[in-house]
């Protein structure tokens, strides 16, 4: 128990790794290359947009009486897509829960350059929260909820965090797997030695989006020898910040997270995090803040990786924490409308 206030909250550590898969980075490279086996129907491709000029592009699974149903909308990490393997695992298993789901690219992401002449990063909410209220306005969902990994995960906190006691009465849960909060102390993370191998699989999918944003619009970006770059805080510090109106990688950092709006989230939400995260740092004021709030419930174990969480196949695929965002959202379901 940690008592915040008068206040006590239980940090549960549930969470038991699959027997050889103890260690953070093991969990993690084990979680990534293994794909997941893909039960969904074919998707609605549809185009949402959220800026003049800008549209993002969502896959959308509807069960019959879509409106009936609650919807679970997903947002992947940083250089991720809608299908990336943890949220094909994640979809898979609301589909099969009686759920919609929409899988969501941010900006950029799943082969959609063409559809903005800018960049995206870990603060943009708004995108996020563009796209619920059109699902609400025009789709007339009763209830929906949000599941973010990593960077997204900063992103559905930070978007829940800025609605605030105005979110919208549709939004019925948030969930964040290992969410990139703290993204300054996580950059720095990145560039430990012994993370490196993730730092490079970063920059060198940076650079090839941003040659090809280049090309497709020569007169925004001018070229830039990205594939110098050496670090996640120097590609922030001379290319995020340059394009997406930041003083620098610091002040983009400070700008872009969740943490400052924690205290606002009115929604149920929950928080998952492993201690032996590679390159996520959880710093103990984030910690609190997220302990302060009673809306939200942390999850918090020793093992787990980042956006890991293997245990073993026990009456499911082991895949944790796909499992446990599920079982909080019916959970939540179940209590506005038992």
């Amino acid at each position: 128990m940690i008592e915040i206030g008068q206040r006590c909250i239980r940090v549960e550590d549930r969470f038991v790794p699959r027997c050889g898969l103890r260690g953070g980075h093991l969990q993690t490279l084990f979680a990534y290359f293994s794909n997941r086996p893909n039960h969904l129907p074919p998707a609605e491709d549809r185009f949402f947009s959220v800026e003049p000029e800008v549209q993002v592009l969502c896959h959308c699974h509807w069960h019959p009486n879509r409106r009936d149903r609650a919807t679970l909308m997903i947002v992947h990490g940083l250089e991720g897509s809608s299908s990336s393997q943890y949220v094909i695992g994640t979809a898979n298993k609301a589909w099969a829960a009686g759920m919609n789901v929409v899988r969501m690219n941010m900006r950029n992401c799943g082969g959609t350059e063409e559809l903005a002449a800018t960049l995206y990063h870990s603060g943009m909410s708004g995108d996020v929260g563009s796209v619920v209220q059109t699902l609400i306005a025009e789709e007339q969902l009763r209830s929906i909820a949000l599941a973010g990994f990593s960077m997204g995960g900063n992103i559905v906190l930070k978007m829940a965090g800025e609605w605030g006691s105005r979110a919208p009465e549709e939004l019925k849960a948030v969930v964040a797997v290992s969410p990139a909060i703290d993204l300054s102390a996580s950059a720095d993370a990145l560039h430990r030695w012994d993370n490196r191998v993730y730092e490079w699989w970063f920059l060198f999918a940076l650079a090839g989006r941003m040659r090809r944003k280049e090309i497709l619009f020569p007169e925004r970006f001018r070229a830039y020898p990205v594939y110098a770059i050496r670090s996640i805080r120097e590609f922030d510090d001379r290319v995020t910040a340059r394009y997406c109106g930041f003083a620098g990688a610091e002040d983009y950092y400070n700008r872009s997270s969740a943490r400052h709006v924690l205290e606002q989230i009115s929604v149920p939400t929950l928080v998952i995090h492993a201690l032996d995260d590679p390159f996520i740092r959880l710093l103990p004021e984030s910690r609190e803040l997220l302990l302060r709030n009673p809306h939200l419930t942390v999850l918090e174990s020793e093992h787990g990786g980042h956006c890991g969480f293997l245990a073993e196949a026990n009456g499911y695929d082991g895949r944790w924490s796909e499992q446990r965002i599920v079982q909080f959202v019916n959970d939540q379901l179940f209590h506005s409308h038992p």
